[in-house]
Order: structure tokens, then sequence, then C-alpha cells
């Protein structure tokens, strides 16, 4: 088996798209070298605890909503092309992401990372919720198999909070500057969304290693 690491945030729409690539390409071979673990990234490091209004955000990021709407272009033809049911009309706030990466990680301890990570971007995307809000996040909990209560618990705890930040750090501090960035057997670092053609051929260019070897 390779790892695939992912680095990612759940507020990024373009990691929920290189999602989708990736998605696609696993399910056309099912029969894939990886095993995947996702990791935090904060696109907003710096964001309030609450987050803040969506709309404010994107036109003070992009310098007004002509703006924000000429960014967002390419974003909603991708995921339309993905197939993804993407309603940015729905999300009135961005949030700070630190206890959703948390959930993911407390996930992962339970064998449902990828769940997390499906249901965090249904929610926020799709659903247009504020998983920055520790109900919403222990409902998600729920919904892939975890103990909402137990995660609610540690959600108004400050357990794991240093890890995630200092985790966010070290991607920093080791070059990645934007997510998606996949990294293939740890050597390999794959940025941006791609297509699942692309990954079909580090599936195949992998395969063709382990042959020769």
């Amino acid at each position: 088996m390779v790892k695939l690491d992912i680095l990612s945030d759940p507020i990024c729409p373009w990691c929920w798209i290189g999602k989708a690539g990736l998605d696609a390409a696993l399910m056309e071979e099912p029969d894939h070298p990886f095993t995947i673990e996702w990791h935090p990234f904060q696109l907003n490091p710096d964001m309030p605890a609450g987050g803040i209004d969506r709309r404010a955000y994107l036109e003070a990021k992009f310098g007004g909503r002509e703006g924000a709407a000429q960014a967002y272009a390419p974003v909603v033809e991708r995921a339309e092309a993905a197939g993804l049911d993407l309603n940015l009309d729905r999300i009135a706030t961005t949030p700070n992401t630190l206890d959703a990466h948390r959930l993911i990680h407390w996930a992962g301890i339970e064998g449902r990372q990828t769940a997390a990570v499906n249901a965090l971007f249904k929610a926020y995307f799709t659903e247009g919720r504020d998983i920055g809000d520790h109900d919403v996040l222990a409902d998600i909990a729920d919904g892939i198999e975890m103990d909402a209560s137990v995660v609610r618990r540690l959600l108004e705890s400050d357990a794991d909070l240093d890890d995630i930040r200092a985790r966010d750090a070290h991607s920093r501090d080791m070059g990645v500057t934007s997510v998606p960035t996949f990294i293939v057997a740890q050597r390999h670092a794959v940025p941006g969304a791609q297509t699942k053609e692309m990954w079909l051929e580090v599936i195949a260019d992998i395969r063709a290693q382990i042959a020769k070897s």
C-alpha cells in the first residue's frame, strides 16, 4: 500500500472538487494502492472563533461583490462538472474550522475519517450549515455513527487543539501554501484539484513501479 496524505480544509471548495476527482478514480480502480489520511490546514487560521458573515468575507477578500463572483465562477463550473451539489447562496457564515478539523481527527481514530470529511463538505457546501458550531458538529458526528455526546464534550474542552494547530503550522513550515495538497508516498506533493484522469495515471505509474521492484 502507498500512503496518500491529503491536506485540506472543509470550507475549501477546491478541496471538495479535488476529492471528487480522486473519488472518481478510486471508484474506477477499486483495487487502488492508496491508504488515505486527511490532515488539517486552515485557510483562515486567524478567523474569529464564531466566524464572520460570508458576504462580508468574500467581498473583503476579492475586492467587492463582482470580484467574488468572478473568483467563484470557475469553482461553480468545476463543481457542476464533478456532479457536486454546490449551493453557495445557502452559506451565511464563513466559520473558523479548527473544531471541524478536531472532528476529522477524532473520526480518524474511529476509522471514520473520510466519512467525516464527506459529511463536513456536504453540510457546508450543500446544506449551508455553520460547521464551526458545536451543535452542528455533534450532529454531523452522530450522522457518521460517532457518539455525539462524547464529541460535544470534547469540543467544549481543549482536547487536541494544540495538536491541530501544530500540524497546521508544520505544513506551512514545510512550504504548503494552499490546499488541497496531496502527498504521495511521503515524497511527491501534488497540489490543486486534480482530475480523475490524472489520478488514474498516478495509480498506473505506481503499479508499474511495483511490478518492476
